[in-house]
C-alpha cells in the first residue's frame, strides 16, 4: 500500500510556482498561435479586396493589416535589387525588387516584382514612362542576422545582390528616403516573375507556437509527477515468522 509523506512547505511552493509558470507560458504560446492565425486570414482577405489609393495608407499603414493599394509612378529601371537568401535555396532563384518614383514625391516605393528562377541575369527591362500598379502594401521581409555589414555599399554594378533586405540600407544606397513598407505586386499570368507572396513568419509559424505550448504544458505535468514520486512511501511488506 502506498502512503504519502507530508511535503515541506517550500517544496509545495516551488511546485505550485513551477506549474503556474509553465502553464502561463503554454497559454501565451497558444495566444501567439491564434494571433498569427488571424494575420494569415487577414492577409488572405486583403489579396482579394478592392485596392485603395496608395496615399491613404502610404506613410502610416494600419498596424497588423495588409491593404491592397493602387499606385501610379515611374520605375528607376537601372536600380534593381536581388534578394538571395535561404528562403529561395530550394527553388534556386532570387526575389527581385525595384524602386518606384511617385510624381512630386521625394520618397521612393520599393516594389517586389516577384521570384525569378536562376541568378537573376535574364530579367526583362522595366517599361519606361509612368505605370499603374496594384498589390499588397506589406512589411519588408525580416532582416535576420546581418553578417558582413552593408553588402550594398560594397557593390558598384547593378543589379545588386544581398542575402537580406534592409530598407535603411537601400535608402542610403539610393540616396533617397523610402516608404516604410514594400509593394508586393498582384499575380500576373503574363509576367515572367512568380508572385506567391505567402505571409512570412520567419522561423515562428503558428504550428511552432502550438508545439512550444505542448512542450510547456508537458513540463507542468512532469513537475507534478516528480512531486508525487518524491513524496510517496511504501509500507514495508509483512513477513510471516514461523
Amino acid at each position: 500500500m502506498t502512503r504519502w509523506r507530508r511535503p515541506a512547505w517550500w517544496s509545495v511552493l516551488l511546485t505550485v510556482a513551477a506549474v503556474a509558470l509553465f502553464v502561463r507560458l503554454g497559454v501565451w504560446q497558444l495566444d501567439r498561435a491564434a494571433y498569427k492565425d488571424s494575420l494569415v486570414r487577414r492577409y488572405a482577405a486583403a489579396a482579394s479586396a478592392p485596392p485603395v489609393p496608395f496615399g491613404q495608407v502610404a506613410a502610416a499603414p494600419p498596424a497588423d493589416a495588409f491593404p491592397r493599394v493602387a499606385v501610379h509612378g515611374s520605375w528607376l529601371a537601372d536600380r534593381i535589387y536581388l534578394l538571395d537568401n535561404p528562403h529561395h535555396d530550394a527553388r534556386g532563384g532570387v526575389e527581385v525588387y525595384a524602386p518606384l518614383a511617385l510624381p512630386g514625391d521625394p520618397r521612393l516605393l520599393l516594389v517586389d516584382l516577384g521570384f525569378l528562377p536562376g541568378p537573376g541575369k535574364d530579367m526583362p527591362p522595366l517599361p519606361a514612362g509612368e505605370v499603374d500598379l496594384h498589390g499588397l502594401y506589406l512589411p519588408p521581409p525580416g532582416v535576420g542576422l546581418e553578417l558582413g555589414g552593408d553588402a550594398l555599399a560594397s557593390q558598384s554594378r547593378w543589379p545588386k545582390t544581398s542575402i537580406y533586405l534592409d530598407l535603411g540600407q537601400v535608402a542610403k544606397d539610393l540616396g533617397r528616403p523610402l516608404y516604410p513598407r514594400i509593394l508586393a505586386l498582384d499575380a500576373d499570368p503574363s509576367a515572367i516573375y512568380q508572385r506567391e507572396h505567402a505571409f512570412d513568419f520567419s522561423s515562428m509559424p503558428p504550428a511552432r507556437h502550438r508545439a512550444y505550448a505542448f512542450q510547456w504544458f508537458s513540463f507542468a505535468v512532469a513537475v507534478v509527477a516528480i512531486f508525487l514520486v518524491l513524496h510517496r512511501k511504501r509500507r514495508p511488506r509483512r513477513t510471516d515468522n514461523r
